[in-house]
């Protein structure tokens, strides 16, 4: 397991899991916090999209996971 944010994270039990889990608490969104702001290109692939473009508007869901 890599100290890179940025890489893949697979434990190898569950005890690693909730060490990591621990250890990062502190810097987790708590509900109804605004969201860091970030930019993603759209689906095609071509626009940016930024997060802060849909404050008060409506509300997001950000889903992160595998879905394989």
């Amino acid at each position: 397991m890599s100290n890179n944010p940025s890489s893949n994270l697979t434990f190898q039990n569950y005890e690693q899991a909730i060490a990591w889990q621990k250890e990062h608490r502190a810097s987790t969104p708590k509900v109804g916090q605004t969201s860091p702001g970030f930019q993603l290109l759209d689906l095609e692939g071509q626009n940016p999209v930024s997060m802060s473009s849909f404050r008060n508007h409506k509300p997001i869901a950000l889903v992160f996971g595998s879905f394989s």
